[in-house]
């Protein structure tokens, strides 16, 4: 069996083995390349994308926690799965504060169908926010191109979409394209295959060439070029 087969089937049966004991969490994808039995903190880390300090952060939280064997901080199945929750929640743009709700009523849940319910409310109420912010982006968008005037001599290089996405290369017009979708750096990162720095390296290129001063503005003027998906 290859390698990377292997993990997918070493993740797969985590995944089966753990729900088993722990069948109060949702239904959530684990990172393929996860190593077997407890993990260390840096193989944590990696797998979710993540660094150190916000493991930290999250055990600080009581989201999750650590064992310990000497100096090294060991996470278990239960900890893998409950990251892999927070980690969803985060991508989606859920505050620690509601994450932290959600986990406790997880805990609570009498049943597996209690604790999908609990996930599929949260989740809803995240889109309902979502939608939104969306519908107020999209007016302060059409506000700024009410009073940007396209047509006049000063703004005429740029009254072509194409001039702008011609300043990015087909990786960053990709990565653009995600961000525009919703998709967190970390999520970015795995549809990419890239690193999780590479990919923070790929969006600071892309604001650069685009003028943005972040990741928001960025995703704005993906959207005035027709990447975002209405």
């Amino acid at each position: 069996m290859a390698d990377g087969s292997k993990r997918l089937f070493a993740a797969a049966t985590l995944a089966s083995e753990a729900r088993a004991k722990y069948r109060f969490l949702p239904e959530t994808a684990l990172p393929s390349d996860l190593p077997d039995g407890e993990i260390a903190i840096a193989d944590m880390a990696n797998a979710f994308g993540v660094t150190h300090r916000t493991l930290h952060f999250y055990e600080e939280k009581h989201l999750i926690s650590a064992d310990r064997h000497g100096l090294m901080r060991i996470y278990g199945t239960d900890d893998v799965l409950r990251m892999a929750v927070i980690t969803v929640c985060r991508e989606t743009g859920m505050s620690i504060a509601v994450i932290q709700e959600i986990m406790e009523r997880l805990d609570d849940a009498e049943t597996p169908e209690d604790a999908e319910t609990t996930f599929r409310a949260a989740l809803n109420t995240r889109k309902r926010e979502i939608m939104a912010e969306m519908s107020g982006l999209n007016r302060q968008m059409q506000k700024v191109a009410d009073l940007l005037d396209y047509d006049s001599t000063v703004d005429a290089p740029h009254a072509n979409d194409d001039d702008g996405l011609a300043l990015l290369t087909p990786e960053e017009r990709r990565c653009l394209e995600l961000m525009a979708e919703g998709r967190s750096t970390a999520e970015v990162a795995r549809s990419l295959e890239l690193k999780y720095e590479e990919t923070e390296a790929l969006e600071a290129a892309i604001m650069e060439k685009l003028g943005a001063g972040d990741r928001f503005q960025a995703i704005a003027k993906g959207m005035l070029l027709g990447l975002a998906k209405h």
